[in-house]
């Protein structure tokens, strides 16, 4: 039991950093001019989204994982036009990657995105998820508002 709450209290710590490191985000403008841009929304076939990801290519290309520089911030649409920062990714082709002890998962190629195999770590840093902090998709986030042209 231990060993549980010890892995729970991890996964907390781990969050709270990318929140403290990363709270710059919520206002989506801060991300737009530090580089990201917006790719369309992402919903998952068995509910839930990942939100609108906004993307630095060239922290993507730079291979560092740094917590205070996530390759993708992560938003979800409102039904007022703004967007609610809920996660970030962290994204690697050099592998295996961790952060902070915390294992990334492995994408192979082909897949969805047209990228090379990766490796990745999405932390639900914003928006509770009940599949798990770094689960890839949140059934708490949704696609419903998101405009033709936010992404």
């Amino acid at each position: 039991m231990a060993a549980v709450l010890a892995h729970a209290e991890s996964h907390a710590t781990l969050r709270d950093q990318v929140r403290a490191a990363n709270s710059r985000f919520a206002d989506v403008a801060v991300a737009l001019k530090e580089g990201y841009a917006p790719i369309p929304c992402a919903s998952g076939a068995d509910g839930g989204a990942m939100g609108i990801h906004y993307v630095n290519a060239a922290l993507i290309g730079d291979e560092k994982v740094e917590i205070g520089r996530p390759e993708a911030v992560m938003y979800e649409p409102t039904a007022k036009g703004k967007m609610k920062l809920v996660a970030v990714e962290y994204i690697t082709t050099k592998g295996p990657a961790n952060l902070a002890g915390q294992l990334f998962n492995f994408t192979s190629a082909p897949n969805r995105y047209g990228l090379p195999s990766f490796y990745e770590l999405h932390v639900w840093a914003w928006r509770d998820n009940p599949k798990g902090v770094f689960a890839d998709m949140n059934p708490n986030v949704s696609c419903e508002h998101t405009h033709p042209t936010a992404g």
